[in-house]
């Protein structure tokens, strides 16, 4: 069969093709994009007629359909595992995480078609993957109402999947099902460069295109100099060339450009953020929501064949860069963890928006912004792109996570982590973490209440660890990741996301009555802890004052207190 479709794709002309593989994006006049169902059946299509391409169903969604990775191979090779061993580049794209934003599924179906007819011509160095659609319960739940500033197309799917997550703040924590079927995709690919293609929201401007880069101080070392002085370049150039000024995602560090753009922070909950624990090159193209549908899907289009003509340019040093990073990381000794916008540097933008004022308004009366299109201007402003550690942390030999804490343990697994189980119940010298103090977001983010602002206390001690539980060397390309994941000052930490609030409440605790006579004796056999009880109460008047406050503080300065109350489950051997 696939001798057959090759021959035909030879003998017949390219137009036979071309027209019976219009989408409906082209049919409409660029005033529609396909429903889910006519998505994967135009897919599926194209892997029948084309032996360059082929699609496959892949891990679960919440939807309960399958994700599914189009891969697009000159010579009808789509193992991964053999590509990277033919020294191909891999570029992953990802599509429709929020539907209403369905500029990438229609760009890359017009992008493929062009490469299959001949029309594009794919570099025999790349080979693309893309999801189609990723969020395929948002794509499902279709509406006109939504996005109401948005210019068109005239019907489009929602932001929530089918449990109302907005999957880009899933990629680390993982309540969806797209989420670990995203993983198993990543790294079964382990793209040399990621786009996750997007629409955005906020000013209006000239601008139809807009670039959210990982953060390049975030991605470090000679990857992130090369893609802040190499690879976006590049991208601005190609795009300039097919006509495009592109210009960085568009976030105003004021209400005004006078006071400069802000480079947008992607921790690894967002996509982007994700690929770079990954040493990955990772982008979000965000075209500008007030823009007609048909210039966003081509300026999407476009970007997307930028991405192509750099990285096969870049080849060789996109896949060196990746692959000495991987080896640095293995021997690397400190890992920032957190950072914090640098605004001592900024680079210089050229920005072309339109004037804005203020006006009444017709609903309230009050003063409102508006943007005159009619009055156009261009000027350099400051872009802050430079961002500066906050925390770092020394690299342990190793963790040890008791399998207690299994939703963690299945994370890692999830992301290939290497890791092997104790054989025998084993007493190990690790170094001990207590949650100090943090911070708890008030209201559910994402079905979480995150804890942040984080401190800690170390200490050492010798701990019996049982058959079974984990031991996970930090001498692998994982390394960035489990720091990230399982130190608990890190911005997206487990800890922060919750995985570990067991710990958070005490099981254990006392009769007051019944405590006071063994409090009493207690204090009368260790006169450091009444030494300790007194200094308190001379300095803390509300404690002086409160019984029970004074009662609790024995009962937590003596070995009747639960040890595992604020006891990190994460163990670090350092030696």
């Amino acid at each position: 069969m696939r001798k057959l479709q090759v021959f035909l794709l030879l003998v017949l002309p390219v137009s036979l093709f071309s027209q019976s593989i219009t989408t409906r994006y082209e049919q409409s006049q660029a005033k529609e994009t396909p429903v889910y169902s006519e998505i994967i059946s135009w897919w599926k299509m194209m892997d029948d007629r084309f032996p360059t391409i082929k699609m496959q169903a892949m891990g679960p969604s919440d939807a309960g359909f399958p994700l599914h990775l189009v891969v697009v191979s000159n010579d009808g090779d789509f193992d991964m595992t053999s590509l990277h061993r033919k020294n191909k580049r891999i570029i992953l794209v990802n599509n429709g995480i929020h539907p209403g934003e369905p500029d990438g599924i229609d760009a890359s179906m017009l992008l493929v078609r062009d490469i299959a007819t001949k029309k594009i011509k794919l570099p025999e160095n790349v080979v693309l993957a893309i999801i189609p659609v990723y969020n395929i319960g948002g794509c499902l739940n279709r509406s006109p109402w939504y996005r109401v500033d948005q210019n068109g197309p005239d019907n489009f799917g929602s932001r929530g999947n089918s449990q109302n997550l907005d999957l880009n703040r899933d990629f680390i924590k993982c309540d969806s099902k797209e989420a670990r079927s995203f993983a198993a995709i990543f790294h079964q690919c382990d793209p040399d460069v990621f786009v996750d293609n997007h629409v955005s929201n906020g000013a209006d401007y000239q601008h139809i295109m807009t670039l959210l880069t990982s953060q390049y101080n975030k991605l470090g070392g000679p990857m992130g100099d090369y893609l802040h002085t190499k690879f976006e370049p590049g991208l601005y150039k190609l795009m300039k060339q097919k006509g495009y000024d592109l210009v960085p995602y568009v976030d105003f560090a004021g209400n005004t450009p006078e006071s400069g753009m802000e480079a947008y922070f992607d921790g690894p909950r967002y996509s982007s953020g994700y690929a770079t624990l990954w040493h990955t090159f990772a982008f979000v193209p965000e075209t500008h929501m007030l823009k007609p549908y048909n210039q966003r899907v081509e300026a999407t289009k476009a970007l997307m064949e930028s991405f192509i003509a750099f990285t096969a340019a870049n080849s060789t040093a996109i896949h060196q860069l990746r692959e000495q990073t991987k080896k640095d990381v293995v021997t690397q000794t400190s890992f920032p963890l957190s950072w914090k916008l640098d605004t001592t540097r900024a680079d210089q933008v050229l920005f072309k928006g339109y004037e804005a004022g203020h006006k009444p308004s017709e609903v309230s009366g009050l003063p409102r912004l508006y943007y005159d299109r009619s009055k156009p201007y261009e000027k350099q402003i400051k872009y802050y792109n430079a961002y500066a550690t906050r925390t770092a942390v020394n690299k342990p030999l190793a963790y040890i996570i008791p399998q207690g804490w299994w939703p963690v343990i299945d994370l890692l697994k999830i992301n290939r982590v290497k890791m092997r189980v104790m054989p025998k119940d084993t007493s190990i010298e690790v170094e001990v973490y207590r949650i100090e103090d943090y911070k708890t977001y008030p209201r559910p983010y994402e079905m979480h209440h995150l804890n942040t602002d984080v401190t800690v206390s170390t200490r050492k001690q010798t701990m019996n660890f049982r058959k079974g539980d984990y031991y996970i060397p930090l001498d692998q390309p994982a390394n960035r990741f489990l720091m990230e994941v399982l130190e608990p000052q890190a911005d997206d930490s487990y800890f922060a996301w919750n995985y570990f609030d067991g710990i958070l409440g005490r099981k254990e605790g006392f009769s007051a009555y019944a405590f006071e006579d063994i409090a009493a004796q207690y204090l009368n056999e260790h006169p450091d802890v009444r030494k300790l009880l007194e200094a308190r109460k001379s300095t803390d008047t509300a404690f002086a004052k409160s019984a029970s406050a004074q009662l609790d503080f024995v009962y937590r300065n003596s070995p009747y207190y639960e040890p595992d109350h604020m006891k990190y489950p994460v163990y670090r051997i350092v030696r």
